[in-house]
């Protein structure tokens, strides 16, 4: 294989999918150079012109649903069934886009305290440049590419380099749906020329799921270059069970939302805490549902778990694992490397888990399940605060007024799920606080997010 050649490979087989070449500088220095110019005609189109093609990219999704979804499955190693969820969920965003989302670009009119006339225009701004990762391959580009192309901008992606099939399949589809050429642009690039694009004289936003530490980087190189930027990073999302829980239910959805895409999601329920007198009920009950969900085929439709994405991905998570239970944490169950072919990890679940230990500090990217024992409720919602983090969370409860109460006045989270778990809503927000990041997408937030506020003003 060639220096700037590299493979994608299926997880769950370790075969080896496709082979691309990286651009060269001056390939994608072009690439962006096209989007600008594509932008220019592009945002001269009614809001509605780009309203009906953004309708039909959702539609074309649904079409192209199974080729995508067995992609998606084939790359990163998502229980098939989670791919066409992904791709109605990318539907659904169009269609919200092209309808709802769009009134947050109506220009609005004010009159002014002099008598005279006020308009407030929200206009593009140009190339918007996003770094995506491949845990969601098609959810994460659709997610700020379709605002932003309602809004009139031109779209630049950079995919995770496991998804590069995904990507270039979206373009594929993008464009066969009316979208107009290089308005939305994959750059096959590495990180090095990345940050290069990140300073080029035609981008004027830059947007990036992805860790932390990515996060500090990306937004530093942009501050530094004076644009803005919209970071949704990583977490250990914490739920609590209240002493009034319903345990069944708790139990049942708590292995929902740490199992649900093979446990690699932001979002994802990671921190289980649990007040004393519900602890051991509800332990059992979890540790139950938890055994009983073993790893397999992605592609079969009886798995109940696919592999990790990549090698190096299990074997970090492995080691936060064993570093967790050098520091006190105790294994129920998993725990241990499969032999065999594929990165398949176990579900696994572990109690006794402390502060200092990986389990409960850091971020656990798999079907990993950390167990925290709170003495009452009060010092359960300080646990689940006790965070660098601040993506979402939830709360089990039978008091429903009293959890939302909760979650307005004590969360430090961006998002709350109450006796239920939720990876993403196309009319709700989405987006943390603290080193989780900053920013919202969904709702009609994301589509100002890459906007002039522009303030036209007529005396009397």
């Amino acid at each position: 294989m060639k220096e700037n050649e590299f493979k994608t490979i299926n997880p769950a087989t370790e075969e080896t999918i496709a082979t691309y070449e990286y651009m060269t500088e001056e390939k994608a220095f072009t690439a962006v150079d096209m989007c600008h110019e594509a932008f220019l005609h592009w945002k001269t189109k009614s809001a509605e012109a780009r309203g009906k093609i953004i309708k039909n990219i959702g539609k074309a999704l649904n079409e192209h649903k199974e080729e995508l979804a067995k992609l998606m499955t084939d790359e990163m190693g998502k229980l098939l069934k989670h791919s066409n969820q992904e791709i109605e969920l990318c539907a659904s965003i169009c269609k919200y886009t092209a309808t709802e989302g769009m009134k947050r670009l109506q220009s609005e009119e004010r009159s002014l305290p002099n008598g005279g006339r006020g308009i407030i225009q929200y206009a593009p701004i140009g190339v918007i440049y996003g770094i995506q990762p491949w845990n969601f391959p098609t959810y994460q580009v659709i997610r700020y590419a379709i605002v932003n192309l309602m809004a009139g901008n031109g779209v630049l992606l950079k995919h995770a380099k496991n998804v590069t099939g995904t990507a270039l399949k979206l373009k594929e589809i993008f464009e066969a749906a009316g979208l107009d050429r290089n308005i939305f642009t994959v750059l096959v690039i590495d990180h090095d020329l990345s940050d290069k694009i990140i300073t080029h004289k035609y981008v004027r936003g830059v947007t990036l799921t992805g860790s932390s530490g990515a996060g500090k980087h990306v937004g530093k190189k942009a501050g530094e270059a004076l644009k803005k930027t919209v970071l949704e990073l990583g977490s250990n999302d914490a739920y609590l069970v209240l002493d009034d829980a319903d345990i069944d239910l708790a139990a049942k959805v708590s292995a929902q939302g740490r199992l649900y895409n093979n446990g690699e999601t932001c979002v994802a329920a990671k921190r289980f805490i649990v007040v004393e007198s519900v602890y051991e009920e509800y332990k059992e009950k979890f540790l139950n549902i938890m055994n009983s969900k073993p790893y397999g085929d992605p592609m079969d439709e009886k798995s109940k778990l696919g592999p990790i994405a990549r090698k190096d991905l299990r074997d970090e998570l492995h080691e936060k694992v064993e570093k967790s239970v050098a520091k006190g944490a105790v294994i129920l169950c998993g725990g241990e490397m499969p032999e065999g072919k594929g990165y398949y990890y176990p579900s696994t679940v572990l109690d006794n888990v402390t502060p200092g230990q990986p389990a409960y500090d850091d971020e656990l990217f798999g079907p990993v399940a950390s167990i925290i024992k709170a003495t009452n409720n009060e010092d359960a919602m300080r646990i689940a605060n006790d965070s660098r983090f601040g993506l979402g969370g939830g709360i089990f409860s039978k008091d429903v007024e009293g959890a939302i109460t909760l979650a307005k006045n004590h969360f430090d989270t961006g998002m709350v799920n109450i006796n239920g778990f939720g990876l993403a809503h196309p009319n709700m927000p989405f987006g943390g606080v603290k080193n989780s990041g900053y920013g919202r997408e969904h709702g009609g937030f994301g589509i100002r997010e890459f906007i002039n506020v522009k303030s036209i003003v007529i005396p009397a």
